[in-house]
């Protein structure tokens, strides 16, 4: 067994990899970036190695310098993760050629499955089904239309070398072909370092199921049940889950056989994910093979009890699999949301910088701990008062949890999602909750094309199903009667000036155009030693206990008996006066106060925002990498004017109406922030 080995990663991965490695006692090298210096993989492992500037591809894409620090450290093995060289063929063998075992599967059986084209010939010759399309590399715009055309829209645009949803696009006509071809190179280029797209059929109403396998270097290969991972917003998982909720034993055992057999095709060692796209009668096509390991590894190890990790150690270290196939287990119901530093209210742009409070729920599982299973998990890179940046991937977490069966995992889920808590950057949690209230989801009823289908017009806040929406008026009203019997019980107050604590309130629920909500609430029967009160909301009667204090940031009790967990946090970007209260994904921002000071409230005038239609403005936090007018140009609305990269991603920004450039404010290669102006039409 290895005593040292190095990580060529960053980020939960990474983190994920060092406690399994300290549980076999296995001592750790964490590789890191600029922009990583101070980040948690570096501080939990036990020697770190700089390897280069931010940009992934002046320092996690370098294998020379992953190679140089694995010897200079004296790392036996090297585990890659996922992303970056994990699907490397020229990493895996330079691994081989230096004596440095590589924690994965050998180069040739990454060559021959980790790339999308050659997979799909190999797959054909081993008798398995595949998708119609054209498998080999595409070179032009014209050549990708005609092909596109000859299948028939609409058709799927991938990287060859793509994976995490980079470098995919789905096109119904030629005008998105002819876009996402250019999009799709672009993107491999920048993540992959290879930019070769071929085109698929794309299969409508399919769905996403993988089966996860694990190969050792005698001939052995297992696979470990399978994923559901068709929860998905343009190409990339949201929501996973094991076992899945549509197959049969049958179609499970079929699917899982015919992984077995492609992986011995191409001497497969380790553990690696064969992706199927599953029909409604679950008539099953290859999609992919990942030859790594999955970021939704976590689901298969709590049904079978398996730490994967450590199994990729033991094979790469020669050790024969220590079960068979009838000893794989299938025990409850995994699911796991993937928490990313994205912000859904703005059509899930992502949001960068500090993280000023982070704070997971609480841990019954842990990474390579197998024996504390039906709990909630979190595996992630990040902590409290860290930094999200630009340069890399937008998950901050992964958020686990394991039931007796499947709508016992959606509620701890949801629950779990409540006590969740992230400030200073945006985050998926809502809608993460909105999709696990979704009456289809809950009946397992969907597919790749649920979150389109349901949200098309992106994700408002009215989109989150909440069983009483009063409830968190009520708890506004709570929290602020607790403080209010607080002040009054201040020693040293004047006679005749003493704080009123009062039992009738008005909670203004507040809104950004001015439209806001009044809502008369009584507050009656406080008691402060056991933290309990009865709130009157219209004709609901709500009874609260909670033990929190007025600064704690999640709120734990129950209501009419019913346990909960929610977030208040005092003060808001807007109004440093108000409670932000959220619950199951549901959000407020209130003011509480005196009827008297509700009906001179509504008299003030509201201030508008400033118009800013005259300006293109930065969505998001990014690296501005294309200006495609200059000034005095005339533009029509639709039409391309800058590019933005963000998170290993390009978003294009189009002209809202037809005008004329009057200025150009920002500059190729800048640094912006969100809502900075880019462009000025006259």
């Amino acid at each position: 067994m290895f005593t040292k080995i190095l990580i060529a990663n960053r980020g939960e991965i990474a983190c994920r990899v060092i406690q399994t490695a300290r549980k076999m006692g296995i001592q750790t090298v964490a590789v890191y970036s600029d922009a990583d210096k101070d980040a948690r993989h570096v501080q939990l492992a036990d020697e770190a190695v700089h390897i280069g500037p931010a940009p992934s591809r002046q320092s996690y894409l370098l294998a020379e310098k992953i190679i140089d620090a694995a010897k200079s450290t004296g790392a036996q093995a090297i585990h890659p993760g996922y992303g970056f060289l994990s699907e490397n063929a020229e990493f895996s063998k330079r691994c081989e050629e230096e004596g440095i075992a590589f924690i994965g599967p050998k180069h040739y059986s990454i060559a021959a499955m980790g790339d999308k084209i050659e997979s799909k010939k190999l797959a054909g010759k081993a008798g398995v089904n595949c998708i119609p399309g054209v498998n080999d590399a595409i070179e032009t715009l014209e050549r990708a239309v005609e092909i596109a055309k000859g299948i028939g829209y609409p058709v799927m645009i991938k990287a060859s070398a793509g994976g995490g949803g980079k470098g995919l696009r789905v096109a119904f006509n030629d005008k998105e072909t002819l876009e996402g071809f250019t999009s799709c190179r672009n993107e491999a280029r920048n993540s992959f370092g290879d930019d070769r797209v071929f085109i698929e059929k794309f299969v409508e109403e399919p769905r996403h199921i993988e089966i996860q396998l694990i190969g050792d270097s005698h001939g052995n290969v297992l696979y470990l049940n399978e994923r559901e991972c068709s929860i998905q917003r343009r190409h990339q998982k949201v929501i996973e889950e094991a076992p899945s909720p549509f197959i049969s034993d049958a179609t499970r055992k079929a699917m899982g056989e015919q992984a077995v057999a492609l992986a011995k095709a191409v001497k497969y060692q380790s553990a690696g994910t064969v992706e199927f796209v599953v029909g409604k009668d679950q008539s099953f096509y290859f999609l992919e093979m990942n030859t790594r390991l999955q970021v939704e590894h976590p689901v298969t190890e709590a049904i079978t009890g398996l730490d994967l990790v450590e199994l990729m150690i033991r094979v790469a270290a020669g050790e024969k699999l220590p079960l068979t196939q009838a000893q794989v287990k299938r025990e409850g119901w995994a699911m796991e949301c993937r928490i990313n530093a994205e912000d859904p209210f703005r059509n899930f742009l992502p949001s960068t910088g500090r993280l000023v409070r982070f704070a997971p729920p609480t841990q019954t599982m842990w990474q390579s701990d197998t024996d504390h299973l039906y709990g909630v998990r979190v595996d992630t890179g990040v902590q409290d008062g860290g930094e999200i940046p630009m340069f890399y991937d937008s998950m901050i977490a992964k958020l686990i949890v394991h039931g007796k069966d499947r709508l016992d995992a959606i509620a701890k889920m949801r629950e779990a999602l409540n006590g969740f808590v992230i400030r200073g950057i945006s985050s998926n949690i809502p809608f993460q909750s909105a999709l696990l209230a979704h009456p289809k989801f809950v009946a397992g009823d969907f597919n790749t094309g649920f979150i389109a289908e349901n949200y098309a017009h992106g994700f408002r806040a009215e989109d989150v199903p909440h069983e009483d929406s009063n409830f968190l008026i009520a708890l506004a009203a709570f929290v602020r009667r607790k403080s209010r019997e607080r002040a009054a019980s201040l020693s040293g107050q004047l006679p005749g000036y003493a704080v009123n604590v009062g039992k009738d309130y008005v909670v203004v629920s507040l809104d950004a155009q001015g439209k806001h909500i009044y809502t008369p609430v009584h507050v009656d029967e406080f008691v402060g030693v056991s933290g309990t009160a009865t709130v009157r909301v219209g004709r609901k009667s709500y009874e609260i206990c909670s033990a929190s204090r007025l600064n704690d940031i999640g709120i734990h009790g129950t209501v009419n008996g019913q346990p909960f967990t929610a977030q208040v946090e005092r003060g808001t970007p807007k109004n440093p006066l108000a409670l932000r209260v959220q619950h199951n994904g549901t959000r407020i921002d209130a003011l509480i106060m005196s009827p008297r000071m509700a009906e001179l409230h509504q008299l003030m005038p509201h201030k508008l925002p400033p118009d800013m239609s005259r300006f293109v403005l930065s969505p998001m936090p990014g690296l501005l990498v294309d200006v495609a007018v200059v000034p005095g140009q005339k533009v029509l609305a639709g039409e391309r004017v800058a590019v933005i990269e963000a998170m290993k991603m390009e978003n294009v920004l189009f002209a809202a109406a037809d005008g004329v450039v009057g200025k150009v404010l920002a500059a190729k290669g800048e640094s912006l922030s969100v809502d900075q102006a880019i462009i000025e039409f006259a």
